[in-house]
């Protein structure tokens, strides 16, 4: 089978191959300190996916790299402060400061995001056989977090000021409408994220959650459905608690820190959603043993695989050992 139809295999339930779809994801960080190695995963295991082009016709008001030491500014106008080169830096100073969001005005919604070449990702979709991911991946509960500083966010929505409630309606719309023009082109799948999990808990109640940010990522997900393309989102620590909200919604796949969780108790989810990954980057690919790896990827097969609901999927990151990281896709493959 091509990428794309191993993917949607996998994502069905009907993968009678046997083989997950791979995926490696690399920070900067690995690919300037382990080149090598990043080469010869990818030429050993050739990853069954394949990201569209995102050329705007306008360019946005970011400046600087995120993954340099320094100072960058995102599309919405935050301002990150980078002092490790290859991850992506904290914002030490809100753009909005007032309390009650008076000072909302701040914030730059990055509408030049609508007006990309639409034939250009076409294109690539044509002359492909990987399965393509979007060019765009809304992230409403982070986003907020860098415009606001994460404490700040937390005591706002304990009693939210109505600027900010009319900030996430008009965010909201923002990200919907995003959606729908990529779900017009011919990729297979949109995605969304927020990280949304400490080491053993979700960072805010599960009912919050689900009253303020559950219904987002509802339409998300129902945009996607009903322009028959997949949905997949990112979300790292400990979310148990909303895993089963987001398979009864139809979200097709979730990249998740599963080992955090604790592989068994995701067992009554599987082939109800597929594991995008991912293996465990805090402790098994920076200090397992070549047999610690194996015996994690065989957990995951034996607990969640059913026709599918797997992808061999794990970050490169700092930390992480290079023949580890090629030992879990090389695992996968046997």
């Amino acid at each position: 089978m091509s990428g794309r139809e191993l993917v949607n295999a996998t994502l069905e339930f009907r993968n009678k191959s046997g083989r997950a779809p791979r995926q490696l994801w690399t920070l900067p960080w690995a690919e300037w300190n382990h080149g090598d190695m990043i080469e010869k995963i990818r030429q050993d295991f050739p990853s069954d996916f394949g990201g569209a082009p995102c050329i705007l016709k306008e360019a946005t008001i970011e400046e600087g790299d995120p993954y340099r030491n320094g100072i960058y500014r995102d599309p919405w106008g935050c301002l990150f402060t980078n002092i490790h080169e290859g991850v992506i830096g904290e914002v030490k100073d809100p753009l909005v400061k007032d309390d009650d969001w008076e000072d909302v005005e701040n914030v730059h919604i990055p509408r030049e995001w609508l007006d990309f070449d639409r034939e250009a990702v076409n294109d690539y979709c044509r002359n492909t056989d990987l399965f393509v991911m979007c060019g765009c991946c809304p992230r409403p509960f982070e986003q907020l977090q860098f415009i606001r500083k994460t404490e700040n966010l937390y005591m706002d929505l304990m009693e939210i000021p109505d600027k900010l409630r009319e900030f996430m309606k008009t965010m909201h719309a923002f990200y919907c409408e995003l959606l729908e023009e990529w779900a017009k082109t011919e990729v297979d799948a949109l995605n969304f994220m927020d990280d949304w999990g400490a080491q053993n808990s979700l960072l805010i109640h599960p009912n919050l959650w689900r009253e303020l940010f559950k219904p987002m990522y509802r339409d998300y997900i129902d945009i996607a459905k009903r322009h028959g393309k997949k949905i997949f989102m990112h979300s790292d620590g400990y979310i148990l608690d909303i895993l089963p909200d987001l398979a009864d919604m139809g979200l097709d796949a979730i990249n998740s820190q599963i080992f955090c969780m604790g592989v068994e108790k995701l067992a009554p989810l599987a082939g109800k959603i597929t594991f995008w990954g991912e293996m465990d980057r805090q402790h098994l690919l920076v200090e397992g043993t070549t047999e610690d790896i194996r015996n994690a990827v065989k957990k995951v097969r034996e607990t969640l695989w059913k026709d599918g609901g797997c992808i061999a999927q794990c970050e490169f990151g700092p930390g992480a050992k290079p023949e580890n990281v090629y030992e879990m896709f090389k695992a996968w493959q046997e």
